[in-house]
């Protein structure tokens, strides 16, 4: 009760300014080996029917940890355990923060290879700003990214020289920012590079644009995701929200006039669940869920927080409907075709540690579902 119930930025956050020229924000981003768009249809990576009515993946980010690899170690197993749990999982989608701190080649081993040896499905990511930051005292000198795009973003599959054997291929994502498309939903995946607040260049946004307008051809079939690591919307003390990242997504939805159906991120250590009211009519879901193994948790603000406000125009109209800021966990999305409807259902879970038995469960912590209207008019 003490705590906000709607976004909050933090007072005086110097971060929030967008300086493209300073490296301590924004990095070049890698070469684009493959042609753009920087599509990847989920049939060309994995067996799955293209007529199936029902698709399942995981959501999760900042799985990453140096400090203590045990936390992701168990959120890891617990994820490897609940994919087969009901239908079959598709896939997971990272949101970001595979590795800390500088997203070096050495540390993939212990950090996302090790942990995740046994996920039984492909595993999809976007990249977050510790994945595109760089250790300018390694031994080895490497470019931002370097490592990412080799595991993620590699022109075939094949084994990964720095996993330490591990079975798992690298994966053909055409890019940094790419979009998935699905059976049931187009995913747009974006890079907001190293700034804590995100950064994106215009040859990126000019991307994004494109993309949204090209899913207007599948409105009727699936439903438009996005997925970005900076969280746009948050409540905690660490990041609070950023006002970059919502006034970019904004301005290019009005650009492209489409909107999605939700919008996901990383970035903070936690599970946070948003609405968002558009004219009073439309209602879009921003999702936080970056509690995925990094050992420290970041809380909500409480009420009474002298370095936070929620006094800003960019953050009304918006509620946190559900959080959990103590607890690691992990999204199951479940998006189901029903007679031409799509519905999606979301599925959080938290890990408990049962003290008498020495063992890890999880627990259903939040549930929702949504049904896309395609017959609410959205115009802002």
């Amino acid at each position: 009760m003490n705590k906000y119930n709607t976004p909050i930025i933090l007072k005086g956050d110097f971060s929030q300014r967008h300086d493209f020229s300073n490296t301590l924000n924004f990095l070049p981003l890698p070469p684009q080996k493959q042609i753009k768009p920087s599509r990847l249809s989920l049939n060309d990576s994995a067996v799955h029917d293209p007529l199936d009515q029902e698709l399942t993946f995981h959501l999760i980010g900042d799985t990453g940890s140096f400090k203590d690899l045990d936390f992701q170690r168990n959120i890891a197993g617990q994820i490897v355990k609940n994919a087969s749990v009901g239908k079959p999982t598709d896939f997971l989608f990272h949101l970001g923060d595979v590795v800390y701190h500088h997203g070096e080649a050495s540390e993939y081993s212990q950090q996302f290879f090790e942990p995740y040896e046994d996920y039984p499905a492909p595993i999809f990511a976007i990249a977050g700003n510790h994945d595109g930051d760089i250790n300018y005292l390694s031994d080895e000198p490497y470019q931002s990214l370097d490592a990412f795009m080799e595991v993620f973003c590699n022109e075939k599959e094949t084994a990964i020289p720095f996993s330490n054997g591990s079975m798992r291929k690298s994966m053909k994502q055409p890019y940094v920012y790419w979009t998935l498309e699905t059976p049931l939903a187009t995913i747009i995946g974006l890079y907001g590079n190293i700034a804590k607040f995100g950064l994106i260049d215009e040859e990126q946004r000019e991307w994004f644009i494109k993309e949204l307008r090209n899913s207007v051809q599948y409105k009727d079939e699936k439903a438009l995701l996005i997925a970005v690591h900076q969280s746009p919307f948050s409540a905690d003390t660490n990041h609070g929200s950023s006002l970059y990242m919502i006034n970019f997504l904004e301005e290019a939805f009005k650009e492209a006039e489409v909107w999605p159906d939700m919008v996901f991120s990383g970035h903070v250590h936690n599970y946070q669940r948003f609405h968002k009211t558009y004219n009073a009519s439309k209602m879009i879901p921003f999702v936080v869920a970056g509690a995925g193994g990094y050992a420290i948790l970041h809380s909500v603000a409480e009420k009474s927080n002298p370095e936070v406000t929620n006094q800003v125009d960019a953050l009304k109209d918006v509620t946190l409907e559900r959080f959990s800021d103590d607890r690691y966990g992990f999204l199951k999305l479940n998006i189901m075709r029903k007679q031409n409807e799509l519905t999606i259902i979301g599925k959080y879970y938290t890990i408990q540690k049962q003290e008498d038995q020495k063992t890890l469960e999880t627990r259903l912590f939040d549930e929702f579902e949504y049904c896309i209207d395609r017959h609410t008019a959205l115009t802002i």
